[in-house]
């Protein structure tokens, strides 16, 4: 295939994506006052959430799929080109400081690697072999899950990696923001959010980028609940890096059992600053190596472990 005709089969592909859609009552966006432009802006991102309800069904089923294979110690991998790349290792960077994973456990990978986080590396999301390379790095396993995120959901580097990962058993997402995409159909599990056309045509960090991290957000977040990094909407799995995270800690250790300053103190010295076994000490009165093997035997959820200790 000569270059005209991949561009010409290219044009005629994004002329079929709502993301890529022209929006004729915009365009004089240009002219209108600063206010009014944000006003506009701002109504059209408050359609995000709406357009995400409607895949929460698909988005739950996922996660289900998701935290069984992480239980038996699998990995999360994101798989994306450009924003959806970023948006995938922005997810995987965050879930150590806030539920203490070990940074293995998250991954997140974007096309052209680490420098396409600042600048555009030429050609990498058109690859999927690149796709395949990155992931045969990781030694994928059958407990694995890899999500593909791309918002037009043709992206090669992004369906590479799912077709790949599937291919070798692991448990396969598709997260894209159009319907009836090439993404979600090579998933196992595929969710379209599909938030129509953009503010600027085809600027899909816009309201496809602002979908695709609210989802990431649900499938990280949720997924850590299920694995018991959670008691109630309490990070008590949160890794006291700074100063705000040790004051968070014992605000969290207060807040579950009551304990006055000096004891929630002792209680962290005790357990070396992890809030749950610091947690278990104060309310099972027992002691530091106690709670932690408290913990292993619940394989880290709170609530089993303080019921075992009271029983």
């Amino acid at each position: 295939m000569t270059s005209t005709s991949r561009d010409r089969d290219l044009r005629s592909q994004l002329e079929t994506l709502t993301t890529e859609a022209f929006r004729p009552e915009l365009a004089d966006v240009d002219r209108l006052p600063t206010l009014e432009i944000a006003r506009l802006m701002n109504a059209e991102d408050a359609t995000v959430a709406a357009a995400v309800a409607e895949q929460v069904p698909a988005i739950a089923a996922a996660i289900d799929a998701v935290a069984a294979r992480m239980a038996r110690g699998g990995r999360l991998v994101h798989a994306g080109a450009g924003t959806a790349g970023r948006l995938g290792v922005l997810d995987a960077s965050e879930c150590p400081p806030t539920f203490n994973t070990d940074p293995a456990r998250v991954v997140g990978l974007i096309a052209g690697g680490p420098d396409a986080m600042v600048t555009s590396v030429e050609g990498a999301e058109d690859s999927p072999e690149l796709a395949e390379a990155d992931l045969d790095a990781l030694r994928l396993t059958a407990d694995d899950t890899v999500v593909g995120i791309s918002a037009s959901g043709r992206t090669p580097y992004a369906i590479g990696a799912v077709t790949y990962a599937r291919e070798r058993g692991a448990l396969t997402v598709g997260l894209s923001c159009n319907r009836g995409s090439a993404l979600a159909a090579a998933a196992e599990h595929g969710i379209e959010v599909v938030v129509g056309p953009e503010f600027l045509t085809g600027s899909t960090r816009l309201k496809a980028g602002t979908a695709q991290k609210l989802v990431l957000n649900m499938i990280s977040t949720i997924t850590m609940i299920r694995l018991g990094k959670t008691y109630g909407n309490l990070m008590v799995d949160v890794r006291a890096s700074n100063e705000k995270l040790r004051a968070r800690s014992r605000r969290i250790v207060a807040q579950v059992t009551g304990a006055d300053d000096d004891a929630v103190e002792r209680a962290l010295a005790a357990t070396d600053g992890e809030v749950k076994h610091a947690i278990l000490v104060l309310l099972a009165e027992v002691d530091g190596p106690t709670a932690a093997r408290l913990l292993d035997e619940s394989d880290g959820h709170l609530r089993a472990a303080l019921a075992a200790a009271g029983s």
